[in-house]
């Protein structure tokens, strides 16, 4: 008598999706931060006012990772279906908070999922879910691909947290909730990253100075956070951090569950009992 055991994989990067996968965070990395390096006399800086329509080219790559990771790594249709529940859910779970600073119950979602199903899967859900979201509440913009960009690096973090196999209760969400919290912050400096260059004369105290130095415009930066986003922020984190502690338990048990059953299309390996 033999018994089944079947062994679950997450969502593997081959060589194609890693490939493409480092190029579009190149190319998102100089994206987000170019100005604070650009000379003010350039053509570049000269045309700050297109850049975010030019950087929208970032959509097409990102589109790009997700159809690598999607055929590259074999995924069958059950995997396939879970990347579009969790995408939906994330997606629906968005607009909850619509105009109330920091309640965006989405964060927490990425994140346990991205622990669960690995920093491959996580990549690709974060991003579609973030095209997905844009589509359902109407955000559609040249900050699209940066927001896609930032919540795949956010979801793909989670699956590189260290003790996937081993980690299991309290620690785990100790783990998750702390980790969770850093990349809320993280995430909402880097979105101020890609919108702050551009904000012309309307704050000039805190904008950015293209004849000024980095550390200088580093140190405007910063105080653009502490006065624009530090709110919203922590709310962010703070939500992530109650949602991962009172609801992380269940969800990393059904979401595991469901990675069990749907086995990503493994093969089922049968060993003498």
């Amino acid at each position: 008598m033999t018994t089944p055991e079947v062994r679950t994989r997450a969502v593997r990067l081959g060589p194609r999706s890693l490939a493409a996968l480092c190029l579009v965070s190149a190319v998102g990395v100089a994206g987000f931060g170019w100005p604070l390096f650009a000379d003010p006399t350039s053509q570049v800086a000269a045309h700050a006012q297109d850049a975010p329509w030019l950087f929208a080219g970032l959509l097409v790559m990102l589109v790009a990772v997700v159809t690598a990771t999607i055929s590259e790594s074999g995924l069958g249709p059950k995997a396939v279906a879970m990347l579009g529940v969790l995408a939906a859910t994330g997606a629906a779970l968005r607009p909850i908070g619509a105009g109330t600073a920091g309640i965006e119950p989405m964060f927490f979602l990425m994140v346990l999922s991205g622990r669960v199903l690995g920093p491959g899967f996580g990549f690709v859900l974060g991003s579609v879910t973030m095209f997905s979201s844009a589509l359902l509440t109407g955000g559609v913009g040249p900050w699209l691909p940066f927001q896609m960009l930032a919540m795949g690096w956010f979801t793909m973090g989670a699956g590189l947290l260290p003790g996937p196999d081993r980690l299991r209760g309290r620690g785990e969400l100790a783990l998750l909730a702390a980790y969770g919290f850093c990349a809320a912050f993280a995430y909402g400096t880097v979105m101020n990253l890609a919108g702050w260059p551009f904000m012309g004369a309307l704050a000039s105290n805190v904008a950015f100075d293209p004849h000024a130095d980095v550390t200088a415009n580093l140190a405007r930066f910063l105080a653009y956070c502490l006065a624009t986003s530090l709110g919203w922020d922590l709310g962010r984190a703070v939500v992530t951090v109650v949602l991962t502690l009172t609801l992380g338990a269940p969800l990393l048990k059904a979401l595991r569950r469901a990675t069990r059953r749907a086995a990503f299309e493994t093969p089922v390996t049968f060993e003498p009992r």
